[in-house]
C-alpha cells in the first residue's frame, strides 16, 4: 500500500531536520506565547561572540572580507549553516538544507585563495539562500508539494534532479558564491503567506504571531533573522517584497528580463502575459547591489533568452548621486517623490500611514519634493492583472496537488474553484487591454514633468507594499498594493521604516470601510497583536531602472534611519 501525503510530508520534514547537526538542535522550543520576538538577544544567546560577529554583518562587508582573505570562506559558512539551522528550528522556513556540501565548497573556495592569493570571483565565500524555485545538484526541488518529493518537478524516475542546475545557480558558483540552504514557499508560490503541507507554516521572526510573507516568505524569515546575508526571491504579484516588508528587509522586485530565471520551477509556467522575476533580499541596499552587479558581470543575456544585454550601469547611480549633492538648483537639484497614501480600494492600516508620513517629512526635510500621486485606476489595472493566473483554470496546480492528494491550505483554495478555460482570444484580448493600461500610466507619470519643481518627472513612487506591516494567519486578503507594480513592470524596492507601537498605531474607531475587502482589511489590524513589528514602505521606479532605484533606496533608508 503506498504511503499516505501525510506519511511523506512527515517523513520530507523529519529529513530536513535530520540534517541539522545534534549539537544545533534546541531542546526547548518556546512557544510563541513565551517568545515572539526570536530576534536580537534571544536568538544571539545560542551563538558564540564569533558567529554572531560574522552573521550580523551585511553580505557587502562579508564580501570584503571574505575577497580578501581576512575571512575564511569555511568558518563564515560555518557561522551562518549554525544561524540558518536555529531559524528554521524556531521559524519553519527551510525546505532544503546542505550544509556538508556548502562546507566542502567553502574549504575548497579557501583552497583556491591559498593558491592563487585571490579571490575566484566577487563572491568569494559568501553564503547564498535561495528560494525553493532554484534547482541545485543533488537537491530537491519539492516547491512546497508533497507530489514533488523525490521526483523531479513531479516527474518520477528522471534523474534529472540529480544533476540539473538554474541558470542563476551555476552564475553564483562561478562567483564563488556558497550555496547551503533552499528556504520555504508557499505550495502554489500564490499566497501572501508561506505555509505547505510539508513544513507547515512560516512565522515572522520579529512577531510570531505574523507572517513572515510570501511566496518567498522562507527567504524573508530567514534573512530576517540573520541566518543569511542575502538570498534571492521571486516576484510575480508581490513575492520579493512583501516578505521584505514585513521582515524589515530591503528587497528589490526588478523589471522582467533584468537578471536571469532560465531553468527555474514555477507554477503556471508558460503563462507570460505576467512573468514571474528573481531578485535579491537583503539587511542593506549595498547587499542587493553587490549581487546584482554580480550577477550581471557574468553575461546571462548569453545563456537565458529572455534577460536583456543591459550591463550593471554606475552611471544611472552617479546620476542619482549628482542631483543629491548638487548645489546648483537650474540642474534641477534634489528629488521628487509621488506619494500614494491609498488606492482608493483598501485603505492602509494605521502603522503603514505613519511610515509613509515618516519618509515624507525626512525628505521633505531634505528639500525634495513632494508630488501627489493621482494615477489613472488601480482598480482597472488589477482586473486584468488578476486574470492572468486563471487562464488555465488553476489545472497545473490542481494536477501539481493531485499527485499526492494533498488538500490546498485555505490561502490558496480559490484556484481549486476555477472553471473557466481562457481562450486564445479572450488572453490576447488581456494582453491588449494590459498594454493600454500601461500606456495610460506611463502618460500620466510623462506629464508630471509639467508640474514638478525639478523640471523632471516624478522620481519614485512612495507607497505601501501592503495594507498592514505583515499578515496574520489566513488573513492576507488584498494583493493590490504590490500587484499593479507587477501588471506595468515597474521596478519596485521595499524600504523598512520604523515598528509598530500600540499606543500610537491605534485602530481609527470611526472609520467606515468601502466595500467588503476593506471592511477585511480593517478589522484583521489589531495594534496589541501587531506591537513591534516591522514597518515598511515600497519605491516604485519606472521599468528598468534597477540601479536608479537602489540608489534611491539606499538615500531614503538613510533619511529615515534606516
Amino acid at each position: 500500500m503506498p504511503n499516505s501525503w501525510q506519511n511523506s510530508a512527515r517523513q520530507k520534514r523529519e529529513a530536513i531536520l535530520a540534517t541539522i547537526p545534534a549539537e544545533w538542535i534546541l531542546k526547548d522550543l518556546p512557544s510563541i506565547e513565551e517568545k515572539r520576538d526570536v530576534t536580537g538577544d534571544y536568538i544571539r544567546g545560542f551563538l558564540t561572540k564569533r558567529e554572531v560577529e560574522i552573521t550580523e554583518t551585511d553580505a557587502e562587508k562579508i564580501a570584503a572580507k571574505t575577497t580578501t582573505g581576512e575571512w575564511k570562506a569555511e568558518e563564515v559558512t560555518k557561522a551562518f549553516c549554525h544561524r540558518c539551522a536555529l531559524a528554521h528550528q524556531l521559524l519553519h522556513c527551510l525546505h532544503e538544507i546542505f550544509f556538508d556540501a556548502a562546507i566542502e565548497s567553502a574549504r575548497s573556495l579557501d583552497s583556491y585563495y591559498a593558491e592563487n592569493g585571490k579571490p575566484i570571483g566577487p563572491l568569494h565565500g559568501l553564503p547564498v539562500s535561495l528560494k525553493d524555485q532554484f534547482h541545485v545538484k543533488d537537491v530537491e526541488t519539492t516547491m512546497g508539494y508533497v507530489g514533488w518529493i523525490s521526483t523531479f518537478e513531479g516527474k518520477v524516475g528522471t534523474g534529472k534532479e540529480k544533476v540539473f542546475e538554474s541558470e542563476m545557480v551555476k552564475e553564483l558558483r562561478n562567483l564563488g558564491a556558497v550555496l547551503y540552504c533552499k528556504t520555504s514557499v508557499p505550495h502554489t508560490l500564490m499566497s501572501g503567506e508561506t505555509t505547505n503541507n510539508i513544513i507547515g507554516y512560516t512565522l515572522n521572526p520579529k512577531n510570531r504571531n505574523l507572517s513572515a510573507g510570501g511566496s518567498s516568505g522562507g527567504e524573508g524569515a530567514l534573512v530576517g533573522l540573520k541566518g543569511s546575508p542575502v538570498g534571492f526571491g521571486t516576484d510575480i504579484g508581490g513575492s520579493i517584497r512583501i516578505p521584505a516588508a514585513f521582515n524589515g528587509l530591503y528587497g528589490i522586485r526588478p523589471s522582467t528580463g533584468r537578471l536571469p530565471y532560465q531553468g527555474m520551477a514555477n507554477s503556471m509556467d508558460g503563462q507570460n502575459t505576467i512573468l514571474s522575476v528573481v531578485g535579491p533580499l537583503g539587511t542593506t541596499v549595498g547587499s542587493l547591489r553587490l549581487v546584482m552587479r554580480a550577477i550581471l558581470s557574468q553575461q546571462p543575456w548569453l545563456h537565458d533568452p529572455l534577460v536583456h544585454d543591459i550591463p550593471w550601469r554606475d552611471s544611472h547611480e552617479q546620476e542619482i548621486s549628482s542631483l543629491l549633492n548638487t548645489t546648483d538648483s537650474s540642474k534641477g537639484g534634489k528629488l521628487c517623490f509621488g506619494v500614494m497614501r491609498t488606492d482608493g480600494i483598501v485603505y492602509p492600516s494605521p502603522p503603514i500611514l505613519r511610515a509613509i508620513d515618516m519618509v515624507v517629512k525626512a525628505l521633505r526635510s531634505q528639500g525634495h519634493e513632494i508630488f501627489e500621486w493621482n494615477p489613472p485606476s488601480h482598480q482597472a489595472i488589477l482586473d486584468e492583472a488578476f486574470k492572468t493566473w486563471e487562464f488555465d483554470a488553476g489545472s497545473d496546480l490542481k494536477s501539481a496537488f493531485a499527485l499526492s492528494g494533498e488538500p490546498m491550505h485555505p490561502q490558496v483554495t480559490s484556484f481549486s474553484k476555477l472553471q473557466k478555460h481562457y481562450t486564445a482570444a479572450e488572453i490576447a484580448a488581456v494582453n491588449v487591454r494590459l498594454r493600454e493600461l500601461k500606456k495610460e500610466y506611463m502618460e500620466y507619470w510623462n506629464n508630471t514633468a509639467q508640474f514638478t519643481k525639478t523640471g523632471r518627472c516624478v522620481d519614485a513612487i512612495i507607497g505601501p507594499t501592503a495594507p498592514w506591516p505583515a499578515a496574520r494567519p489566513e488573513k492576507y486578503s488584498y494583493y493590490g498594493y504590490s500587484t499593479w507594480v507587477n501588471a506595468l513592470d515597474y521596478t519596485s524596492v521595499v524600504v523598512p521604516v520604523t515598528e509598530v507601537k500600540s499606543d500610537i498605531d491605534v485602530v481609527d474607531a470611526g472609520y467606515v470601510p468601502l466595500d467588503q475587502r476593506d471592511r477585511n482589511s480593517y478589522e484583521s489590524y489589531d495594534p496589541e497583536i501587531y506591537d513591534g513589528a516591522h514597518v515598511s514602505v515600497q519605491l516604485v521606479g519606472r521599468r528598468l531602472e534597477e540601479e536608479k532605484m537602489l540608489a534611491i533606496a539606499e538615500y531614503v533608508g538613510k533619511v529615515v534611519g534606516k
